[in-house]
């Protein structure tokens, strides 16, 4: 795995734990941290957290039997 996968999962990762607090507790964890949902910091996280999803698809699919480089 390189390392824009790397930094796409940890992302995806990152949205997952986030979404799992506003399913629980409906306490939005990045929106808390970066001035509200509103806040654009809080925007940009939540653009690339959807980049990194879509990212996510194709390395679901990746062929897993050649290494990569």
């Amino acid at each position: 795995m390189n390392t824009i996968d790397n930094i796409a999962l940890t992302l995806v990762i990152i949205g997952a734990i986030n979404w799992g607090s506003i399913g629980i507790f409906k306490f939005d964890i990045v929106g808390a941290l970066f001035g509200g949902q509103d806040a654009v910091l809080s925007r940009i996280i939540f653009t690339l957290v959807g980049i990194a999803g879509l990212w996510a698809i194709g390395i679901l699919f990746k062929d897993k039997t050649t290494k990569d480089r």
